[in-house]
């Protein structure tokens, strides 16, 4: 009888410390895994879902996440303009909830869809925009051209279809300093 007891405590023993090496080994492996995921994985999970962004120089903005891409988000909101969000200008994002999205093919579809493309849609399409830097200018009217690392817009009015007698002038535009751009109605 004694000697089943001590085999009983022994065995009893043993399985606890598997248990907690075992335990140990899932929270590291937990850890290493968050470690790898990157904002966008989360970004793409919450898709759908309306989301408050804090962005430099624009403040803070709101709306459903309809897109993300590589260095982008696309907002969507009721009677809003859509927003094209600069990844680099956001400093806080609230409403992603806990679930995560770690999808390594569209991960690399996502990253051709950078923000130099997105702005390329934009001038082809285009459409009116006002664009705010990181520093909280704005500039408004339709974007022209897309560089490596640049985009020109030509200055107008909103309201005002991108005509030469419209056009008050053509500026350049660092894309490292774009915040977001909205898109107008046309």
């Amino acid at each position: 009888m004694r000697w089943d007891r001590l085999f009983d405590d022994l065995e009893a023993q043993a399985v606890a410390v598997e248990s907690r090496e075992f335990e140990a080994e899932v929270a590291e492996r937990s850890r290493a895994e968050q470690g790898r995921l990157r904002l966008t994985d989360r970004l793409r999970a919450a898709r759908g879902h309306r989301v408050v962004l804090t962005v430099q120089g624009a403040g803070t903005v709101a709306g459903t996440l309809a897109r993300v891409g590589a260095g982008w988000l696309l907002l969507a909101a009721p009677a809003e303009p859509e927003l094209l969000v600069s990844l680099g200008a956001v400093g806080a994002v609230g409403g992603l909830g806990a679930a995560t999205e770690h999808d390594v093919d569209r991960g690399l579809v996502e990253a051709a869809l950078d923000l130099r493309k997105a702005l390329r849609g934009l001038a082809v399409d285009r459409s009116g925009v006002r664009v705010t830097l990181t520093d909280g200018t704005a500039f408004e009217g339709t974007l022209d051209r897309v560089g490596a690392d640049y985009v020109e817009l030509a200055e107008h009015s909103l309201g005002e279809a991108r005509r030469q007698g419209a056009v008050r002038s053509v500026r350049t535009i660092v894309i490292g300093s774009v915040a977001l751009v909205a898109r107008t109605e046309r």
